[in-house]
């Protein structure tokens, strides 16, 4: 930032034309900012306090497009609204603020903003192949419209997801008030974000390019890697599986096996949680964590299968092992699966363990009612089969015999058609 905090050490208050020197734009018509809203220009400042909505700004151009990313190392003409992401290095982003209120309003008060912020949205995770867009937000209490955005696009061509986490400690304010090169508290990310201010870190920014700045802090990329297993075997036995078979009332033992494959990457609050399903009941007392040299099988507390177990931080290679016991309570012939869960402060891991209760099975029941009720609906169903096929067969005798004895030639009489209508209605009831 070395460039930025020299053109700050100047100072030019004429007809508020001062403006913080920052870089080059990308063309306006790939940006992405919002919402809409009124524009203005240098020389035809708001008429109230509203952000980063002058297009002519002599050294950032269009304020709409406020803020941007580089390589934390580069030179500040790298920063930019697209960012290719590389595991293990770290991102200084830039979040630039102005009040555009006409200077004449601040003596009255109408032309400084209050509980003015900056704040910003940081995905976790950038997959591979995936776009996703970091977001910025400036506003106010007393803004029209209260907040503004602006977007800055991660890519990820590594082959696996990136991780993305902010740096503690690394977000400073740059200004030519009393707050310059200020270090703010670790709330950017938050939803009320930082305050900002020119004299102090009040929320106070009068209108003018004077007393814009812009807030920077950096994030990490990394590319967490870890594995983990989840295995399962009847209590006495040796050899993990994937899946056991035990009769209810048998003691169980469940393994959580994980290992941080990472180069580079230290897995932080690694934590084992475990959803144990219905038929299968966790023995209190006995979770046993092995990990590294300094632990082996050391008792942990009960939270496996509730609020989950914090195992602590681990380096590159490092690994944990939790074992716990359970018994079956699954009446025979029950499925029971197990779905474990590794979580650290870049990712999460899942797999399971089947077990099956074996045992006498119980039939559904086939009392003497049931088997009644069975007979008697079989019985229906055959009757109202036959009926139907014979009520067919007599309808049709009586229409061919009705055709062999009609009159040979004319209408048939009135008479004649009632009998017939008569013999059909008779036959078939």
């Amino acid at each position: 930032m070395k460039n930025l905090t020299t053109s700050l050490s100047i100072r030019t208050i004429s007809v508020c034309l001062f403006s913080v020197a920052l870089i080059s734009l990308i063309p306006t018509a790939v940006m992405a900012w919002g919402p809409a809203r009124a524009t203005f220009t240098m020389q035809n400042a708001a008429p109230y306090v509203t952000f980063n909505s002058i297009t002519d700004n002599p050294t950032h151009g269009d304020e709409r497009n406020f803020m941007r990313a580089k390589e934390k190392t580069a030179n500040d003409g790298s920063y930019s609204d697209n960012i290719a992401l590389t595991p293990g290095k770290q991102y200084t982003v830039m979040i630039f603020y102005h009040n555009n209120a006409k200077s004449s309003l601040n003596a009255g008060g109408t032309g400084i903003a209050t509980g003015a912020y900056a704040r910003a949205e940081v995905p976790a995770i950038v997959e591979n192949g995936v776009p996703t867009d970091m977001e910025g937000y400036v506003g106010a209490a007393n803004a029209n419209p209260q907040a503004v955005y602006d977007e800055v696009k991660f890519t990820n061509s590594t082959g696996k997801a990136v991780a993305l986490r902010y740096v503690p400690g690394s977000t400073v304010i740059h200004s030519f008030g009393a707050v310059n090169n200020k270090v703010m508290g670790d709330t950017i990310l938050s939803a009320s974000g930082v305050p900002l201010g020119y004299g102090a870190l009040d929320g106070k920014v009068p209108g003018c390019n004077e007393y814009s700045g812009y807030i920077t802090f950096n994030i990490q990329a990394d590319q967490p890697s870890f594995t983990f297993k989840k295995e399962v075997r009847v209590s006495g036995t040796t050899g993990w599986k994937d899946s056991v078979e035990a009769t209810p009332g048998t003691k169980l033992d469940y393994l959580l096996s994980y290992k941080n494959t990472s180069a580079t990457v230290t897995q932080k609050d690694v934590t084992f949680k475990d959803e144990l399903p219905k038929g299968i009941t966790y023995i209190a007392g006995s979770s046993r964590l092995t990990a590294g040299t300094n632990i082996t099988n050391k008792t942990v507390g009960d939270g496996i299968s509730t609020t989950g177990l914090n195992v602590g931080d681990f380096a590159p290679g490092a690994a944990a092992y939790l074992v716990f016991s359970a018994t079956v309570d699954g009446a025979p012939c029950t499925v029971m699966k197990n779905i474990a869960a590794v979580e650290t402060g870049s990712g999460y891991l899942k797999d399971d363990a089947t077990v099956t209760s074996t045992g006498q099975c119980t039939l559904p029941t086939t009392g003497p009612i049931e088997v009644i009720s069975g007979f008697v609906g079989l019985a229906a169903i055959t009757i109202g089969i036959v009926y139907y096929f014979k009520s067919r067969r007599e309808l049709h005798d009586t229409l061919l015999d009705a055709q062999t004895n009609a009159p040979a030639s004319g209408a048939t009489s009135t008479a004649h058609a009632h009998n017939m209508h008569h013999n059909i209605h008779r036959k078939d009831n």
